[in-house]
């Protein structure tokens, strides 16, 4: 392994490359070891070495403001849009123009100022029971505060920021007062009290719990081909559901990458960036992640195949941040905990 991985974060110095090469510095939330088979790809042909930092994404804003001018940072990588929004609201990020970048991420998956690019789609889509649910009555996430859903579904709590993220581009989509009427109904048709993670909630709907739930599409990839046996039958019991345009269409989130302010190796971390474009780099991302390319006409795991394809929203996530803020004051006064 060419990557070094340093623990814990409470460290307060950076380990330089033993190489005394060419490096970038890598501060990143995303923890996959498919990632570090990336990194090691990217050293290998470039020659510039990873070096690796991970935490929670909170805790390295944290860290990179405190180091300021002195900080070691090249890159910042997290999920979520909401979380990169945090970053840059924190001013550790610098703008960066690319061609390459700006021709291969669609505008609605970037920062308009280049703060941040989105590396790999994360589609949120609702599951419900193959037995208990005919898809075609759900249509989009508007019809989940419908009264025949009442004690049929199954939520995370408000806390968690994919749900954030998801009221925040529905209050884009559809206003604040239209979103907060929807939380109210909607919160009235919980099976339960907000719980345990994504995977928890697929879990409840095959235990027979709920009926429907929302959950990260590749939670639901990572049951159906888990070599557990329960896991599979779990997955088997439900399907997944993507509104399309019609119903407002589907919310779309993302793994975003940006360049830390005070980047020691900014062109190599540009290089990176550009790298995680390629058509090689994005296979990672939607190879055993499951996660959807940013890039298009990519192959996709059979899995994948099997959800059908999505429309998206169209709603660029650099808003899931900005109206983040009120989406939170809003799930609240609903009563969703």
């Amino acid at each position: 392994m060419k990557i070094s991985t340093f623990f814990p974060l409470l460290v307060l110095f950076f380990v330089v490359s033993c190489s005394g090469g060419e490096e970038v510095n890598l501060y990143s939330a995303r923890h996959y070891e498919t990632d570090l088979d990336l990194y090691d790809r990217f050293t290998e042909e470039t020659g510039i070495q990873v070096n690796l930092i991970e935490g929670g994404s909170d805790e390295l804003i944290e860290r990179i403001r405190n180091e300021g001018v002195n900080s070691p940072a090249d890159i910042f990588i997290t999920v979520d849009a909401g979380r990169i929004w945090r970053a840059e609201e924190a001013d550790v990020l610098q703008s960066v123009q690319s061609d390459v970048l700006e021709e291969e991420i669609p505008a609605s998956l970037r920062d308009p100022e280049g703060k941040w690019y989105g590396i790999s789609q994360r589609v949120r889509g609702i599951i419900y029971h193959r037995e208990r649910v005919n898809p075609d009555e759900i249509g989009g996430y508007l019809d989940l505060a419908d009264e025949k859903w009442a004690g049929r579904i199954c939520v995370r709590s408000s806390n968690n920021i994919y749900n954030q993220s998801l009221v925040a581009s529905m209050i884009e989509q559809y206003g604040e007062a239209e979103t907060e009427e929807w939380a109210e109904a909607f919160v009235s048709n919980f099976a339960r009290d907000p719980q345990g993670g994504d995977r928890d909630q697929i879990r409840a709907i095959a235990a027979g719990q709920c009926d429907i739930a929302l959950s990260n599409h590749y939670y639901l990839a990572r049951l159906a081909t888990s070599e557990e046996s329960a896991d599979r039958e779990v997955a088997n019991a439900v399907g997944i559901h993507f509104p399309s345009r019609e119903f407002g269409g589907t919310h779309v989130n993302i793994s975003a990458v940006g360049v830390a302010k005070h980047a020691p190796n900014r062109e190599n971390a540009i290089r990176f960036l550009e790298y995680l474009t390629r058509p090689d780099a994005q296979k990672f991302y939607i190879g055993d992640n499951f996660e959807y390319s940013v890039t298009e006409n990519e192959e996709r795991p059979e899995i994948l195949d099997q959800f059908g394809s999505f429309e998206s929203d169209g709603i660029n996530v650099s808003v899931y941040g900005e109206n983040n803020p009120l989406a939170i004051q809003l799930m609240d006064r609903a009563g969703w905990r």
